[in-house]
């Protein structure tokens, strides 16, 4: 996907391409690795280029209000560079949950064969002294638990795929 964004008064070039866990996202020519995990309504655990960021996302009629701990950031996205608008329904195919950050496993909140709803919490994550659940992000049923608890995980790490 490409766009445009508006951002401080600033025009960037965006282009979102998938990766297996994640996205690359070039940005004015520079490629960034991108691991995103909701966790919570409105909410965020960004992973650019190996750097943890908690964000708050709020959606505005022209794009996004980004709030980050010292600051919030209007981002207004190009009308004629949005591509075509998502399609409602559910995403095909197997969804793999990855470690957003480098930590242990707390708790596995989900075992095989559980059917989730979005929202439902999948696995519990310890890193930098705080605890972050990870959440399903849509409906389905967990196919494979990759990890155990007290088990240490890098960024990036399969933890469990719903299908």
């Amino acid at each position: 996907m490409r766009l445009d964004a508006l951002a401080e008064g600033q025009t960037f070039r965006v282009e979102v391409r998938r990766r297996d866990g994640g996205y690359t996202v070039i940005l004015d020519g520079e490629a960034l690795d991108v691991d995103l995990v909701e966790t919570g309504d409105h909410f965020a655990s960004l992973i650019v280029d190996g750097r943890s960021h908690e964000v708050g996302l709020e959606k505005r009629k022209d794009g996004y209000r980004v709030h980050l701990p010292d600051e919030t950031v209007t981002v207004a996205l190009a009308e004629a560079a949005r591509g075509a608008p998502r399609r409602p329904g559910r995403p095909t195919g197997p969804m793999r949950l990855t470690a957003p950050m480098p930590g242990r496993v707390v708790r596995v909140l989900a075992e095989k064969g559980r059917d989730v709803e979005p929202g439902d919490g999948l696995v519990v994550i310890e890193a930098m002294k705080m605890e972050n659940e990870l959440k399903a992000p849509r409906r389905g049923r967990v196919d494979e638990v990759a990890v155990r608890e007290g088990q240490a995980v890098e960024a990036g790490a399969l933890l469990l795929v719903v299908a």
